[in-house]
């Protein structure tokens, strides 16, 4: 399997720095979370309802994960986020494979699940 090399860097390296804030409940539920980063124009931590975080593990050949999402979060926000996600994903490993093919099949997909939460939705909707 070929992989498109990132591009190199020839200068010194720059360090950047991600905090992640997660506040939970007593029955340790996150109840918010927050994140800020050094190479950003934003002043304040940024708020979010949820967040997912891999990370690969190339001796154990294991992605390692972590998925949060905040009590408050509504259904449609999470398919929302899913689905963004998803063509993002697939953006994503476009760029790393140009395998055009396989990055359509992701779309698909993610489309498709797009529009059977919809539609799920419409008929919980009219049941209401």
């Amino acid at each position: 399997m070929n992989f498109l090399p990132l591009p190199s860097h020839t200068k010194t390296m720059n360090k950047s720095t991600i905090t992640i804030e997660v506040e939970t409940d007593d029955n340790r539920i996150p109840a918010g979370i927050s994140w800020s980063a050094s190479d950003t124009s934003a002043e304040n931590a940024q708020k979010a309802k949820a967040m997912m975080i891999s990370f690969w593990d190339s001796a154990e050949k294991a992605a390692l994960r972590i998925d949060l999402w905040t009590q408050d979060m509504m259904v449609d926000e999470m398919a929302d986020f899913f689905y963004q996600t998803m063509m993002t994903m697939a953006d994503t490993y476009g760029r790393a494979t140009r395998y055009t093919d396989q990055v359509e099949e992701m779309k698909t997909f993610a489309k498709g699940f797009y529009a059977k939460f919809r539609e799920k939705q419409m008929k919980e909707n009219k049941a209401t």
